[in-house]
């Protein structure tokens, strides 16, 4: 499963090239969903206050923590049961099935709601995370989590500081979890930081592993 980061959607040219490379170099179904308001989805109303608000606010410099909590806070509640349906319809397609591993990925707005998703369904059974803005409700689903993680954090973020990733690493109850740091900002992340095989090895695919 990825997700994709806010503003973006589900087509978006970095995310489709990624779940290209799934597909062709190692043999995994990928499947996207828009999140509300994205991509094919209308904003309502209330989402673009939001929007608008985080957008003043990073125009002028200011601490997007107030509208970036709320508005993921809403998405996070609506997104988590359409990707848990999603789950439901692959697990019903012939060539998925329900015993097939499900990973997951995605930064920022995806990791916010892959996170919770992970808490509350055991049928994620790895995930890459990273760039997350930290409030509350994410750091209690990240104790909730305890499948193994991979976990990619900016070093040179104007928005997510160090502290923030950190605090987040440190919160999954994850035995098995990695923090990849890198530098630069959460809105460009390094090709060579992503391990193209996290998954393969996690869902004991050999062949795509030794390939």
């Amino acid at each position: 499963l990825m997700g994709h980061g806010g503003g973006l959607h589900k087509r978006a040219p970095g995310l489709v090239s990624r779940a290209r490379a799934m597909v062709i170099e190692q043999g995994f179904h990928v499947a996207a969903i828009d999140a509300p308001g994205h991509g094919e989805r209308p904003r309502s109303a209330g989402d673009q206050r939001w929007v608008d608000s985080m957008l003043q606010a990073r125009a002028a410099g200011e601490s997007l923590a107030p509208s970036i909590t709320a508005y993921n806070g809403s998405l996070v509640e609506r997104t988590v049961p359409e990707w848990r349906a999603t789950i439901d319809a692959l697990q019903e397609l012939p060539d998925i099935g329900r015993e097939a591993p499900i990973g997951y990925q995605g930064m920022t707005l995806a990791t916010a709601i892959g996170i919770s998703l992970a808490a509350v369904d055991e049928r994620i059974r790895a995930a890459i995370f990273g760039g997350v803005f930290v409030y509350d409700a994410v750091l209690a689903a990240a104790r909730q989590v305890t499948i193994p993680i991979e976990f990619l954090m900016p070093l040179d973020d104007a928005e997510i500081d160090r502290a923030s990733g950190l605090e987040v690493f440190d919160a999954f109850a994850s035995v098995e979890k990695t923090l990849l740091a890198f530098p630069g900002s959460h809105f460009r992340v390094p090709a060579a930081q992503l391990d193209t095989r996290f998954f393969a090895r996690h869902f004991n695919r050999v062949d795509a592993v030794t390939s």
